[in-house]
C-alpha cells in the first residue's frame, strides 16, 4: 500500500477540496435551484401538482431534512408541490420548527399519520382525512389540472385520490428526471461529500493492521463522515481476504490477516446529504502483493479508467454499453452489471448496463453535461480467492469529465 501520512491525506483531500461554511446565500440558491428544476419535470408531466414522500425527494424540493433513514420505511412526513403556488410541507408533528429558515417551503403543516403501526385500525379514517387535504391543495394550487404526481403511497390512499377523480402518475421518474441535472450549487456538495468520503478512506488504510476486524476498520468511515458533518452510510460493503469473493459481503468481526486484499464500497451519504460512492481496494501490511491480487487489481483498474473516457455529453447509453470494456473469461461471471449509475443525493437516474444486460434490461438515453456518475469494477471469478472493488466518481462537462475522486490507486498492485 502506498503510505500517505494524516498531512499529506488531508491535503489530497480536504485541501482540495476545503469544506466551507455553507452561507445562507448559497443555501437559498441550492434549495430554489432544486425547487425550479423538480418544478419543470412536474409541468413536463403534464401535472398539477407532485406529492413526495422519499425524504431524499423532500429534501430534493425544500431542503428540509428531518430523520431521514426513519422516514425512509415510515411515511411520516411529505412535500406538496404546484407546479405554481405555495410549497406545503407536512412534516412530522412538533417538527415544524425545523423548516422556519427554508427559502423553498412557504407552509408547514402537520403531516396525517395513517401508516398502520401509528394509525392501526383507525388507517381508513385517517387516509380519508388525508386524501381530503391533498385533493383541497390540488383544487385550490393544480391551475385546474387534477394530475398529481406521487413517488410513493399506500394503496388505500391511491385508491382515495383516484375515486375523487385525481389520476396519479409515477412521481419518482418525475424527480429522478429532475434530479439526473446537477445545479453548480449541488456539485460544490458533491464536491464536499467526496472530500470527507476520501479523508475516511484514507484513514481506514493508515488504520489498517492485521489482527482488526473488518467492523473496526469499517467505522473509521463511519466516524469521520459524522465528524466532518456528513449523515449516513447506505451500506456495509466492506470485507477483508476470502469474504472479497463474491462480492455484495458486508463487514463482519472478521479478523484481517497480513496479505489480505481489503475491499471498500462507500455508499457514503455526507455533508448536505449528498453521496459519495467510491470503492477502493488495498493490501494489509506484512506480506508483498501476490501474483493473483496484482492481476485483480490490474483488471479491475483496466475497466474503470478505460470506461469513464466513454462518458461524454452527447453519448447514447446504447453507444457506452458497446463500446466499454468488459473483463475477460470467467471474470465476466461476477462483473458489475453496471458501466456506471447516476449518483446525487443518493444512487440515481440513470444507470448504464454492459452490454448483455443492456439488451435484456437497459433502456436508452444520453449523456448530458451536468450529470454525475460512478464508474463501477469488481475484478473476481467464481472459485477465486480474493477480488478488487474500484469505483470512480465523475462530473460530465461541456469538454469532457472531471475526476470528483481524485485519490490516487494503490501504485504498488499496478
Amino acid at each position: 500500500m502506498v503510505a500517505m501520512n494524516d498531512t499529506a491525506a488531508t491535503a489530497r483531500t480536504t485541501g482540495a477540496h476545503p469544506l466551507p461554511e455553507r452561507g445562507q446565500e448559497w443555501r437559498e440558491r441550492l434549495d430554489l435551484g432544486r425547487l425550479a428544476r423538480l418544478r419543470s419535470e412536474i409541468a413536463r408531466a403534464d401535472c398539477g401538482a407532485g406529492l413526495f414522500y422519499d425524504p431524499v425527494n423532500i429534501r430534493y424540493a425544500t431542503g428540509t431534512s428531518n430523520m431521514q433513514v426513519y422516514a425512509l420505511h415510515n411515511p411520516c412526513r411529505y412535500v406538496f408541490v404546484p407546479v405554481e403556488g405555495p410549497v406545503v410541507l407536512f412534516e412530522f408533528r412538533g417538527c415544524g420548527h425545523l423548516s422556519k429558515d427554508c427559502v423553498a417551503v412557504n407552509e408547514v403543516r402537520d403531516a396525517v399519520p395513517w401508516y398502520f403501526s401509528v394509525s392501526g385500525p383507525r388507517t381508513g379514517d385517517l387516509a380519508g382525512l388525508w386524501a381530503a387535504e391533498i385533493l383541497a391543495l390540488v383544487a385550490a394550487h393544480g391551475g385546474g389540472n387534477r394530475r398529481i404526481a406521487i413517488d410513493r403511497v399506500d394503496p388505500q390512499g391511491l385508491d382515495l385520490l383516484r375515486e375523487s377523480g385525481c389520476p396519479v402518475v409515477d412521481g419518482r421518474e418525475v424527480a429522478e428526471r429532475a434530479r439526473r441535472i446537477k445545479t453548480p450549487e449541488e456539485i460544490d456538495a458533491l464536491r464536499d461529500a467526496v472530500a470527507v468520503c476520501q479523508t475516511g478512506i484514507v484513514r481506514m488504510m493508515e488504520a489498517t493492521e492485521p489482527g482488526m476486524t473488518e467492523n473496526a476498520i469499517w467505522s473509521v468511515l463511519h466516524e469521520t463522515n459524522i465528524r466532518m458533518g456528513g449523515e449516513w452510510i447506505e451500506t456495509r460493503l466492506f470485507s477483508s481476504g476470502p469474504r472479497t469473493n463474491p462480492w455484495y459481503q458486508e463487514a463482519s468481526n472478521r479478523r484481517v490477516e497480513a496479505g489480505d486484499m481489503v475491499s471498500l464500497d462507500s455508499d457514503l451519504i455526507g455533508p448536505m446529504g449528498y453521496s459519495a460512492d467510491i470503492s477502493r481496494s488495498w493490501i494489509v501490511d506484512g506480506k508483498p502483493p501476490s501474483g493473483e491480487q496484482r492481476t485483480l487489481y490490474g483488471l479491475a483498474f483496466e475497466q474503470v479508467m478505460r470506461n469513464q473516457e466513454l462518458f461524454r455529453p452527447g453519448a447514447t447509453f446504447g453507444e457506452i454499453a458497446g463500446k466499454a470494456f468488459a473483463l475477460p473469461g470467467s471474470f465476466s461471471e461476477y462483473q458489475i452489471p453496471a458501466v456506471a449509475h447516476g449518483v446525487g443525493l443518493v444512487n440515481e437516474y440513470p444507470i448504464v448496463l454492459h452490454a448483455s444486460r443492456h439488451r435484456e434490461r437497459g433502456h436508452e438515453g444520453m449523456i448530458e453535461a451536468g450529470m454525475v456518475f460512478c464508474i463501477e469494477s469488481y475484478a473476481g471469478k467464481p472459485g477465486g480467492t480474493e477480488g478488487v472493488k474500484l469505483e470512480q466518481q465523475i462530473l460530465v462537462k461541456e469538454d469532457g469529465i472531471e475526476l470528483l475522486s481524485d485519490m490516487p490507486f494503490e501504485t504498488e498492485l499496478l
